[in-house]
């Protein structure tokens, strides 16, 4: 049987750099007899389609820009579409080495993992020169994702990765801004073999300024949305729960120590105000708690949903396991 690989290339306003990307992809790769170039134009208004398109690249375009996390799922979808066995993304500002693709590959080519993402930061001799605030906000969240997954990455911010057709076909994303991090919560909740490798990757784009973290507080703010939101689906008697038991726990505290001085010293004050706050915590610690068990039923439906897509998208997309 053919096998094929989707290399996926968001691209807004690239025409500088995304005639190379495309002519550096390897036309030939160990375990691979295809390989196509998905180029989603996220609402270019260079020549950047133009220039994909001539380059030979299957070209979606957008015609307003969409976001990169939106781009990102149209060419996963689309790569389904044609019968990817194997799918890369890949950035288009030059930032990536498309020679790059087989190291990426290799693990999924030998079996042992279904998700690969390259990693700027597991080796300090590919330390990539940034500057030092993007790599604290980098590492800031890996702690982030790291603690949500219990896992152990090195990078979850990297737009240079590789994925099983299993593990596209089951990736369910919701956040058009960005993918990277929420795509590493959703899969790892999903069980998939994940692992990193590391890669030597430029640290600033070539040409103009970064689409995405331009403004490093935007991006912050809109990239911890997207990872609450996933996390919290994921985790719901993590984020509401437990507030709700520690706030339940201050204000049962507060009581007993009220209660304590009252028939201590037959009166509540100096410490009549706490008698309102206590009520206010127990009443709030429980309402969340509750609303936590409702959480948890939910997210048992949408695991059930999730599954049900996973096979609707496998019968749309067609059955091409491979053993």
């Amino acid at each position: 049987m053919r096998t094929q690989l989707a290399v996926v290339i968001p691209a807004l306003n690239e025409e500088k750099t995304i005639g190379a990307i495309i002519d550096r992809i390897p036309g030939s790769l160990p375990g691979i007899s295809d390989v196509r170039i998905i180029v989603v134009n996220d609402g270019s208004t260079d020549n950047t389609s133009n220039i994909a398109s001539e380059k030979g690249a299957l070209v979606i375009s957008h015609a307003t820009p969409t976001g990169v996390g939106y781009a990102f799922q149209i060419g996963i979808k689309k790569a389904l579409e044609i019968g990817a066995d194997y799918i890369v993304n890949i950035d288009a500002d030059g930032q990536f080495n498309p020679e790059d693709i087989p190291l990426l590959l290799a693990p999924i080519i030998a079996g042992t993992s279904e998700f690969v993402t390259a990693t700027r930061f597991a080796r300090a001799e590919l330390l990539p020169e940034m500057p030092v605030i993007k790599i604290w906000g980098n590492k800031w969240m890996v702690r982030i994702i790291n603690a949500i997954t219990s896992k152990k990455f090195t990078d979850v911010s990297c737009g240079f990765r590789a994925y099983t057709r299993e593990a596209a076909l089951r990736l369910t994303l919701f956040g058009r801004f960005t993918y990277t991090q929420e795509s590493f919560i959703d899969l790892a909740f999903k069980g998939i073999a994940m692992t990193e490798v590391p890669l030597r990757v430029r640290g600033q784009r070539e040409f103009g300024t970064s689409r995405v973290a331009s403004n490093l507080w935007r991006y912050g703010i809109k990239a911890i949305t997207i990872i609450f939101h996933a996390a919290r689906d994921y985790k719901p008697f993590y984020f509401i729960g437990a507030p709700g038991i520690a706030i339940l726990s201050l204000g049962v505290c507060s009581t007993l120590f009220i209660a304590w001085h009252y028939i201590a010293t037959g009166q509540t004050s100096p410490y009549r105000s706490l008698v309102t706050a206590s009520g206010v915590c127990i009443i709030i610690g429980f309402l969340l708690i509750f609303i936590s068990f409702i959480a948890e039923m939910t997210h048992r439906n949408r695991v059930l949903i999730e599954e049900a897509l996973y096979l609707a998208r496998k019968s749309a997309y067609g059955n091409r396991d491979h053993k």
